[in-house]
């Protein structure tokens, strides 16, 4: 099973300060194909994560402005994983928690962030033969 680690590997998130743009966070996430950035504070530790379904709800749908600072509208204090786990560990931590994108942290410095389309076929295969044996272990 792939570690985290390989996944990510030569990977540069997308990471920008809490007080940046809901405007300038879109526009950086459309220019590097990221469907989420790393929100962090002046320290350089991370916050928060916004992603393209964060603008969606919590920006237009609410009718707040381009202009709207991410600490505002991110998901603050998301979960994250050591790169040395697997990506089946991963899986799971994504599927039990309803979310996509999932930032990889050691020793509070920011490694990386995966999303569910990082994953080979072959991962999201065993997450799906888990999910059905635990529905009929029910």
């Amino acid at each position: 099973m792939r570690r985290l680690s390989d996944i990510i590997c030569n990977q540069e998130p997308l990471i920008l300060l809490q007080s940046e743009t809901v405007k300038s966070a879109c526009e950086q996430m459309s220019r590097r194909k990221a469907g989420s950035v790393l929100v962090t504070d002046k320290n350089g530790a991370l916050v928060g994560i916004f992603t393209g379904r964060d603008a969606v709800r919590r920006v237009l749908a609410t009718g707040r402005n381009s202009e709207t600072p991410l600490a505002e509208v991110m998901t603050a204090g998301p979960v994250t994983m050591t790169p040395e786990k697997t990506a089946i560990d991963a899986l799971r931590l994504m599927w039990d928690g309803g979310f996509r994108h999932l930032p990889l942290v050691k020793d509070k410095e920011i490694l990386g962030v995966i999303s569910r389309g990082d994953f080979e076929s072959a991962e999201q295969l065993r997450l799906d033969e888990e999910r059905q044996l635990w529905e009929h272990m029910r």
